[in-house]
């Protein structure tokens, strides 16, 4: 079975466009491959200026990861940190990496540009991090989205070069191109995103599901209930098409014919979210009543992670002709 390799960034609670995206398809995946899934809290530090709520954003993310469906038997869920060997490893990559590879990078480009006053070895060297994610554990996919590409060809250079300095040690991750729909925030503007605030938490309750869902714009041609309505440039019907699936053709026909209005159609919606995620919502309290659950699932994790890390390592050494602690004990002796 192969192997899938994914980082995600420490965001807390997780909102509907994560679900719809990524937290689906990583559940999907732990049935056709052997799943790692990690929480890269080293990788949060190159942009985060304050490190107040990084645990809990931890604890919250996992939280919802599991209680939406990721399971700890099937799939390895950890925290990046809690296995030392990646930082190892990424110093051992960045002796093969040219420094042009990594000012050529797009992303690190827009990150000046954000953070003019923050632009920190770790960023520059951030691919080079990636990389040693994805190779610990040779991981062998890596799901992703188009746009990403460009990383994981960088990642696919670092690991090809290692393996003709050294001798073969890494697999070339491959992509998996995931389709992951595009979920516009309740702006009807941008991406869903916390950083907009507009976004709904697969957390929320059906009351704050509602007081979210009845703030979001609508039709902007659309200024009467008398008016009739334009179902696909509303994002409230987009929004429908994957919590009201059964119904949208019918909510679509009665938009253009002004049977109902945006506030019912805001309302239906709303209902429809937050019955979609009463699962989740239950499984989430139960999880969350038992105060060493998340701990014991992430110290497990990291456990199995750190055993395939330990053996990458000494093939890596070995490789590298760099002497273990037991050889220099050998030649000492």
């Amino acid at each position: 079975m192969k192997r899938v390799f994914s980082g995600f960034r420490p965001t807390g609670k997780q909102h509907i466009g994560n679900y719809l995206g990524t937290i689906q398809n990583c559940i999907s995946l732990q049935d056709e491959y052997d799943c790692i899934y990690c929480v890269v809290d080293i990788h949060a530090l190159t942009t985060l200026e304050s490190i107040e709520s990084l645990r809990e954003d931890i604890y919250e993310m996992v939280l919802d990861w599991l209680a939406a469906g990721i399971d700890p038997q099937k799939s390895i869920l950890f925290v990046q940190s809690h296995v030392p060997q990646v930082m190892e490893l990424h110093t051992l990559f960045s002796m093969v990496t040219p420094l042009s590879w990594l000012l050529r990078v797009p992303t690190f480009k827009e990150k000046v540009k954000m953070q003019p006053h923050n632009v920190n070895y770790g960023l520059v060297g951030y691919p080079v991090l990636m990389t040693a994610d994805i190779a610990l554990y040779k991981g062998e996919i890596v799901p992703v989205g188009e746009d990403q590409l460009p990383h994981l060809e960088l990642a696919r250079e670092i690991v090809r070069r290692f393996n003709s300095l050294y001798g073969f040690v890494f697999p070339e991750p491959q992509a998996k191109l995931t389709s992951f729909p595009l979920i516009l925030g309740l702006d009807g503007i941008q991406k869903m995103s916390k950083s907009y605030n507009n976004y709904i938490e697969i957390a929320a309750s059906p009351q704050e599901i509602l007081e979210r869902v009845m703030t979001a714009f609508t039709d902007p041609a659309r200024r009467y209930r008398s008016d009739s309505g334009h179902p696909d440039i509303c994002n409230i019907f987009c929004l429908h098409k994957f919590f009201t699936p059964a119904r949208v053709d019918e909510i679509a026909s009665e938009c253009r014919r002004a049977g109902i209005g945006c506030v019912e159609c805001k309302k239906m919606l709303a209902e429809s979210i937050s019955s979609t995620l009463e699962p989740f919502r239950e499984k989430r309290a139960i999880l969350a009543s038992k105060p060493n659950y998340i701990t014991e699932v992430l110290a497990d994790g990291a456990n199995r992670a750190e055993a395939i890390a330990k053996e990458t390592i000494r093939e890596v050494k070995e490789k590298m002709r760099l002497l273990q602690r037991v050889q220099l004990e050998h030649i000492r002796d």
